[in-house]
């Protein structure tokens, strides 16, 4: 009995410690138990997001508030502090519907207007933009459709031969691209300009006459041409006089500038597709001939100046947005132009004046940087043509502030904003009773550093004011002359407020105040915002904690890190401090069982320009991807959370995140266990010049030509190093990052004999596009397989792109069917 005894208890001990280290099975219930926190499940159980908010020419703002039953579309007056109706969407519906007749792609109803544009007309009256046609509507509502401009006359050579790439689909998510038929509509929606055969032209949208504004462009050194090797369109970058009679633009020249090439995944005969790219380390990038041209009558004067780099001060294109050539202004009676020169490694800004009739050209100020100028505010510099002067953001103080300088000598007249925290945009100047209008981020003691304020400071430096006292991030956009302001404010925790301000901050109106009860009656629970310490044992880095909606202190959970490591921001400050429903699949995520997060590095913005250079303005040091900041941060986060398992971390990130990354699992194998890399830019040199050269500088080669200062950075170097689980991801047509520099870090895992995963998928770009769910999907397996130690459901199914879109479609415009920046 004693031996039999002693043998049961030995198998009951067996049998206990086989279960407690027994693989959980995750069942097809687990997976949509967690995909129920995927954005195209919940963003629509947050109501009254207000959004689309356009000032009107009599100063009135028109915005879409979606609520319940559909989107109401409203006007606030900031004269009678009022918010009513535009219109009553049933009876809209109904005239549009009346107006389309059979032409219709669908019918409307007062749920599903789609509006996307509104304008006041006389007598009452109004112009709405419906599925992509304008409506004319009287009083009484009787709508009518305006006719369509004629056709254009078609090109005479095709894409191909010209060398013009065509649009891209699947763009960079920092904004979508413009086709070339669109073309680039002027101020007072009467001309728009378009490319044609390597020339500019014109075309009259009310009778479709056309004419050429150019015609010496040719194949490689066309006008207007969008191009900056990772991003490219055929739409025309320029900019409009304000009365629509002035064009600048310039000529691009790429005919020394090296070829990408790619080629699709077929059955039959692949088309390559080839197109103008420029890499770090290039000795012939692509530059740009500025002109102006005179509409009218087609008269191009050409700016008397050397070529310019293809730069602009805070992107990584000469055109930041809407087809506009950034950082060039016309003086208000067309004679002069004003520009910035940026230079190719961006440690040099210049800003010049042309005159328009002449073509000559002068220096008015510049500033050098040992490292590296700007990308902390949005814009950096507005020209006051009142008094000739311009406002000049500068970090010369370690903090981005806004100086005034003379225009015509280039004089510092003397700083404007002032105290820590840097300033994020300039929102508004007015001129006329000398105050500045603008942002800024850390500068209020007790707030989150990362909190965007909106504040107002005379030109002369005094009475600087905050206009938004609430601790909250706010995003604010001013009415032209800064009178008013919307301004929507949340925090990661607590839903949105819409409100219209005056200029000393006074609320005139509330919009709309987000209404997220269902969302939080379904078990929603917000991320934590943590702070942590840095690589260096004290300076305080910010993150978000996803736990479980389920969580249990009382166990381990292990951690993933999902990184981007900027220097342009961390991926929490792109994920945004802003009230959401999800914020990628993060929560998702957690609901397997894992704590994941997101940890600011040392190396990005919003902080000051010390904090910005560190680990991130050489070429050796861009291999440091914030990865010893990303350790110490999970290491302080077990010290003060017993349930984050530091023993067992994975990291996965996209793009940047993606090289990021690697460069983890090569550097630090005895921390991170698992690693997802998708689309990465494992070597810098393998990637658009802008981008780099703009942190680190330009390449420096040996003498014999053998080694380079970017060598420290490449991922392939280290591949050698890798212990643990690695995914490689990237698509076949990646127009943005190259497939080439995956397939680096492949070959050097093959010739080092390292096992790793590779998924390259066919013919998508840069964002995965309709295989973004398969994409994600397997990622969960891989998290759940190699870091939970469990088994994933066999071919879990998520829902596809297209049932995605058929869902956001069913909610209405309230899920963002008619918003620019809809996404899934």
């Amino acid at each position: 009995m004693k031996n039999r005894f002693a043998s049961l208890v030995m198998v009951s001990v067996a049998s206990v410690s086989m279960s407690a280290v027994a693989q959980q099975v995750y069942t097809a219930k687990d997976y949509a138990n967690a995909e129920r926190w995927m954005s195209y499940n919940v963003s629509s159980l947050v109501k009254h997001t207000v959004g689309g908010a356009t000032y009107l020419a009599d100063g009135r703002v028109f915005f879409r508030d979606p609520g319940t039953g559909g989107t109401a579309y409203m006007i606030a007056d900031p004269a009678k502090g009022t918010v009513t109706l535009a219109f009553d969407n049933a009876k809209l519906a109904a005239a549009l519907n009346d107006a389309m007749g059979s032409g219709a792609r669908q019918k409307l109803t007062a749920a599903r207007l789609g509006v996307t544009s509104y304008e006041p007309e006389t007598a009452g009256g109004f112009a709405v933009t419906v599925q992509g046609s304008k409506f004319h509507c009287n009083a009484m509502m009787k709508c009518v459709q305006e006719p369509p401009p004629p056709p254009p006359q078609p090109s005479k050579t095709s894409a191909v031969e010209t060398g013009q790439a065509p649009a891209r689909l699947a763009a960079p998510p920092t904004r979508r691209r413009r086709g070339g038929d669109e073309g680039n509509v002027s101020p007072d929606k009467k001309l728009t300009a378009f490319i044609r055969d390597n020339n500019l032209w014109a075309r009259e949208i009310a009778t479709g006459k056309e004419w050429a504004l150019t015609t010496d462009g040719v194949k490689d050194f066309g006008y207007a041409t969008d191009n900056a090797g990772w991003q490219h369109s055929d739409g025309a970058v320029v900019t409009w006089s304000a009365d629509g009679k002035k064009i600048a633009t310039f000529q691009l020249d790429q005919r020394k500038t090296g070829m990408m090439y790619l080629v699709p995944v077929t059955n039959r005969h692949p088309q390559l597709e080839a197109w103008h790219y420029p890499l770090v380390g290039d000795k012939d990038v692509t530059m740009i001939e500025p002109v102006v041209i005179d509409v009218a009558t087609a008269q191009v004067t050409r700016l008397k100046t050397p070529p310019l780099e293809h730069r602009s001060m805070e992107c990584d294109d000469v055109s930041c947005g809407e087809g506009k050539w950034t950082d060039v202004e016309f003086s208000p009676d067309n004679a002069r132009l004003a520009f910035v020169a940026t230079s190719r490694d961006h440690k040099d800004e210049w800003v010049k004046m042309a005159d328009v009739a002449t073509g000559e050209v002068h220096e008015v100020y510049h500033e050098h940087v040992p490292t590296y100028y700007g990308w902390q505010s949005r814009a950096d510099w507005k020209v006051l043509w009142g008094s000739n002067e311009f406002l000049w953001v500068s970090e010369r103080t370690d903090w981005a502030q806004v100086y005034r300088y003379d225009l015509a000598t280039g004089k510092l007249k003397g700083e404007v904003t002032h105290g820590n925290g840097p300033v994020t945009d300039i929102a508004s100047a007015d001129e006329k009773n000398h105050v500045l209008y603008f942002t800024a981020v850390g500068k209020e003691k007790g707030e989150n550093p990362y909190y965007q304020n909106l504040y107002r400071v005379n030109l002369d430096g005094k009475d600087q004011r905050l206009l938004t006292p609430e601790v909250a991030t706010h995003t604010i956009t001013a009415a032209k002359d800064g009178s008013t302001f919307v301004d929507v404010y949340s925090t990661i925790d607590k839903p949105q407020t819409a409100v219209l301000r005056d200029n000393n901050g006074k609320v005139l109106a509330t919009l709309a105040k987000q209404d997220a009860s269902a969302l939080l009656a379904a078990g929603w629970k917000p991320p934590m915002e943590v702070i942590v310490k840095a690589r260096d044992g004290k300076t305080p880095i910010a993150g978000f904690v996803w736990r479980p909606t389920n969580f249990d202190a009382s166990k381990k959970y292990p951690v993933i890190d999902n990184v981007y490591p900027g220097p342009q921001g961390s991926l929490c400050q792109l994920l945004g401090r802003t009230f959401s429903a999800a914020k990628g699949d993060e929560q998702a995520l957690a609901d397997l069982g894992f704590v994941v997060v997101c940890i600011d590095g040392m190396g990005n913005p919003e902080r000051s320009k010390e904090f910005h250079d560190a680990h991130a303005s050489t070429p050796q040091e861009m291999g440091d991807d914030t990865i010893p900041d990303q350790v110490s941060g999970i290491k302080d986060l077990a010290a003060q959370y017993p349930w984050v398992d530091a023993t067992r971390v994975g990291i996965w990130g996209h793009s940047g995140g993606g090289n990021a990354t690697a460069s983890a699992m090569f550097h630090f194998p005895e921390f991170f266990k698992v690693g997802w890399s998708e689309s990465g830019n494992h070597d810098q040199r393998e990637y658009e010049d802008d981008w780099d050269e703009r942190w680190a500088g330009l390449e420096v080669l040996s003498a014999d030509g053998k080694t380079s200062n970017y060598d420290e950075q490449a991922n392939q170097n280290y591949a050698k190093n890798l212990v643990g689980h690695l995914m490689l991801v990237h698509g076949t047509m990646d127009d943005n990052v190259p497939p080439n520099n995956t397939l680096l870090v492949a070959e050097a895992l093959m010739k080092a004999n390292k096992s790793f995963d590779m998924l390259m998928v066919p013919n998508v770009h840069h964002g995965y596009a309709e295989m973004g769910q398969y994409i994600a999907r397997r990622r969960w397996d891989y998290f759940v397989t190699w870091l939970a130690g469990g088994v994933p459901p066999e071919n879990y199914q998520m829902k596809s792109a297209a049932e995605i879109q058929r869902a956001m479609m069913a909610d209405g415009p309230s899920a963002d069917a008619d918003d620019d920046d809809a996404n899934y």
